[in-house]
């Protein structure tokens, strides 16, 4: 009999995961960030639950479990908590028809008519072992340098990572990766992991940056820095086979918030001070669930608000709503925003979704440049960075709009115009020109 109610109580336990996968909390803030963490590992990891669930089964039944009607009642739940995750599976393997249909929506039926067959196909695969080793993502043949100093002053915050093939041929493409966090954790090694590997295993050089963070560092240092990293990569990347003048940004939550402004404020002289001759402009914007306008009010955003008041902003809404305006992407949007693809899991509760709707829908207004939306179905915030069957898809995804806009613009310089400026920074300092760093295999 006690057997029997400890696997009721387990079972009990593994459905409410399940079930909070497809309901998560939206509030209060506290609730939401503990309900997203559970949401996020079991929709991600839904085969690993399986397995375990799978195995915690097959342990109790030869315990006796089914000698009284608590492990038969137990029985009963897991297996509807198997058709949930079941369910979620589903919903991943979707992520690439999601991609390819948002692609041609966007781009036209014959988007692809000029890239290689083999690449889509390549999307529609699942490696399986990479799934059932979430964190193993090192790709035979890539090269980590690391720590290297984008701004001479030996600060951690202010280092950065590049990935590249050993053989990389001169003048790749450049990705550039800015973390998440919320602006006031994480670090340049902790997210973007599969797609980097991914693309430099591909000919890509990407470099994945640190930046200052909160309550330390107050808006806009935290662009400031970004925008200086973006400068030492114009100048120095070409010595390891990057193409200086074709970058690329992208970044998760924080990490897509500031990416989209790289996008949108180009060149702008007041967002970077001390080198305001260097081009900041990139070739195309990749942001993940981002969070796009800082100006929402609401029972969803009250978090939002309550940070950037107290950490980052350092100043109430109500006393410089102009700063919030500034630092919100949706008020940045031009004409000349570049190419952009915006990834958003309709279950997001940290970045609601209705947020990059928003933001997509007045992108594809404005904007002369091609806006691909592709809003994953089931798919929660952070959800591609470790091996999952939704991040394989979605880092292929990525991968074509990529071939795409390769084929499509070419290299050489890009100059677009700067964009309106009403944002004020403090000056930054200036970036070490031959910096040392550790090169691992």
């Amino acid at each position: 009999m006690v057997v029997s109610w400890i696997f009721l109580v387990l079972a009990f336990w593994g459905a409410l995961w399940t079930l909070i996968s497809f309901r998560p909390p939206h509030r209060p803030p506290l609730l939401m960030v503990v309900g997203f963490f559970a949401a996020w590992s079991t929709t991600e990891l839904a085969p690993v639950h399986m397995l375990w669930q799978i195995a915690a089964v097959i342990v109790f039944i030869a315990l006796g479990a089914l000698h009284a009607w608590p492990g038969w009642v137990a029985l009963a739940i897991t297996l509807a908590s198997w058709f949930g995750l079941t369910s979620s599976v589903k919903g991943a393997l979707q992520t690439d028809q999601a991609f390819v249909d948002g692609l041609r929506a966007a781009l036209g039926p014959d988007w692809d008519s000029d890239l290689d067959p083999a690449l889509e196909a390549a999307g529609r695969r699942v490696s399986w072992g990479r799934i059932l080793l979430p964190f193993h993502f090192r790709r035979r043949g890539v090269r980590r340098v690391r720590n290297l100093q984008y701004v001479d002053d030996g600060a951690f915050r202010h280092r950065l990572d590049i990935y590249h093939r050993a053989d990389v041929k001169a003048g790749a493409p450049v990705l550039m990766q800015i973390h998440g966090g919320a602006w006031v954790i994480g670090r340049k090694d902790q997210q973007g992991m599969p797609l980097m590997y991914h693309l430099a295993a591909r000919g890509w050089v990407c470099v994945a940056i640190n930046y200052r963070l909160s309550p330390r560092a107050t808006w806009p240092d935290h662009l400031l820095d970004c925008k200086r990293a973006l400068a030492w990569i114009r100048e120095n990347i070409a010595q390891y086979g990057g193409d200086p003048d074709y970058v690329v940004v992208t970044g998760g939550s924080a990490g897509g918030h500031l990416a989209a402004l790289i996008g949108l404020t180009a060149n702008d002289p007041e967002l970077q001070p001390g080198f305001e001759d260097v081009d900041t402009s990139v070739r195309a914007m990749v942001p993940f669930y981002g969070v796009f306008d800082w100006t929402r009010a609401g029972p969803h955003y009250e978090g939002l608000r309550q940070l950037l008041e107290r950490r980052v902003v350092k100043q109430k809404f109500a006393d410089a709503p102009e700063v919030y305006s500034d630092a919100s992407p949706m008020h940045r949007i031009t004409a000349d925003a570049p190419p952009a693809l915006v990834v958003h899991g309709d279950l997001d509760t940290l970045a609601p979704v209705e947020q990059a709707r928003a933001f997509v829908e007045k992108l594809r207004a404005t904007s002369r440049n091609p806006v691909v939306y592709v809003e994953l179905r089931g798919a929660h915030h952070a959800f591609e960075v470790f091996n999952s069957i939704r991040t394989m898809h979605a880092i292929a995804g990525v991968d074509l709009f990529l071939a795409w806009l390769v084929n499509s613009v070419p290299a050489g310089p890009a100059r677009p115009a700067v964009s309106p400026s009403r944002s004020a920074g403090a000056a930054a300092p200036q970036s070490d020109p031959t910096p040392t760093a550790r090169t691992e295999p």
